[in-house]
């Protein structure tokens, strides 16, 4: 009497399944392998106020806050209401060093910027409020008079990051219209799915979207550090102080770049060594 061979679920080829390495199972027709390998720790030292800290490269993340031009170019929007747009520029030169050397450790780099819809239906009357309080000026959405942007519209010249900062495309680009980049948006699935853990912080305004989305991934359970010189507000300096003091006592550490360049060329160096 013959006898077909006996199936063997194991002998079948796998496929991965998933939109990150760091979260994928691997399937067939018969199995499903939900089993997630996990990433080698890279460890690095960081000197933070007060405090040594150590974090792990393999599950960190930078998180860069509205470095768009409505808020740091001379032609947008902060500038044509009369604010003075020098202190929202202060964190473009060192986040010029600073990124490419994160994407040579592959950080993942993501923009969290505010962009409305065109027709602002995810505004509400309170957001709109805030900027336009009497009902007259340019607010959210607005056209500016000299150009016809419209104010941090999605897609458009007005809510892009800055051209000194120019956007790689392995980076990650999220769209949010609140002061928190979590509130209502898909950054917390992507930072799940990226496997991260700890979110450095930069961008403007350091007592507004920056605080507000640095509370926000606090309250989610990240492990939080704001990037000093790569932060920074058109606010007044009282409201930097009150940031820096409320980061430093409720919601993570305060570091500056150099000393994250600092120990990430020693991590450059090590490679190349063992390359």
């Amino acid at each position: 009497m013959n006898f077909a061979p006996r199936h063997d679920p194991a002998a079948e080829p796998l496929t991965p399944l998933g939109s990150s390495e760091r979260n994928r199972w691997l399937v067939s027709d018969s199995r499903a392998d939900l089993v997630r390998q996990p990433a080698a720790p890279r460890p690095v030292t960081l000197r933070a106020d007060g405090k040594v800290i150590s974090i792990d490269l393999a599950r960190s993340a930078i998180i860069i806050v509205d470095m768009q031009n409505d808020f740091c170019h001379p032609d947008g929007w902060l500038a044509h209401i009369g604010v003075d747009i020098a202190p929202a520029r202060a964190p473009i030169e060192p986040l010029r060093r600073l990124l490419p050397v994160l994407r040579d450790c592959r950080l993942p780099v993501i923009w969290v910027n505010w962009g409305n819809r065109p027709d602002r239906l995810n505004l509400s009357p309170a957001l709109l409020h805030v900027y336009k309080p009497s009902g007259a000026g340019v607010g959210l959405g607005d056209a500016l008079p000299r150009s016809g942007a419209r104010v941090l519209e999605r897609g458009s010249w007005s809510a892009a990051v800055v051209e000194e900062l120019a956007v790689s495309s392995p980076d990650i680009e999220v769209a949010k219209y609140r002061m928190s980049g979590f509130q209502d948006t898909e950054l917390d699935s992507i930072l799940r799915n990226l496997g991260v853990t700890t979110l450095m912080f930069a961008g403007v305004n350091a007592d507004q979207c920056v605080l507000c989305t640095l509370q926000d991934a606090n309250f989610r359970g990240y492990d939080c550090l704001l990037l000093q010189d790569c932060t920074a507000t058109t606010s007044p300096d009282y409201c930097l102080a009150a940031t820096l003091y409320n980061v430093r006592q409720c919601f993570g550490f305060v570091v500056r770049s150099d000393e994250v360049l600092s120990e990430l060329s020693q991590v450059q160096r090590s490679r190349g060594e063992t390359s």
